[in-house]
């Protein structure tokens, strides 16, 4: 995991999310999740094109239920994509590059 990725919590999500001045993607996502693995790589490679332009997190909803309850994530992986702390837009299951690249540059 590289430092472009923020690990959060339960505890972090309203600092590093709902707080934070810059549009957030969080990752919801768990250790046993196939697809969750799979896009693992694509969201770095996100975080490192958009680095200063987009938060990018990862929240592991089995550690951290709280989140995932409060904003309805009922299927992983799913990203929401938060502006000045409320979700504008969301993406579940796994997509490409380019799907998500497109995501993020038509919401941000």
């Amino acid at each position: 995991m590289t430092q472009l990725v923020t690990e959060i919590s339960d505890d972090s999500f309203e600092v590093e999310v709902l707080k934070c001045s810059t549009p957030v993607i969080v990752d919801f996502w768990a250790e046993w999740c196939g697809p969750c693995k799979s896009i693992a790589p694509i969201v770095e490679e996100l975080a490192s094109e958009y680095q200063g332009k987009v938060k990018i997190c990862k929240l592991n909803i089995d550690d951290n239920p709280e989140a995932p309850t409060k904003f309805s994530v009922r299927g992983i992986p799913t990203l929401l994509l938060f502006k000045n702390g409320a979700v504008v837009s969301q993406k579940v299951g796994a997509a490409a590059k380019s799907q998500l690249s497109a995501w993020i540059d038509s919401n941000t």
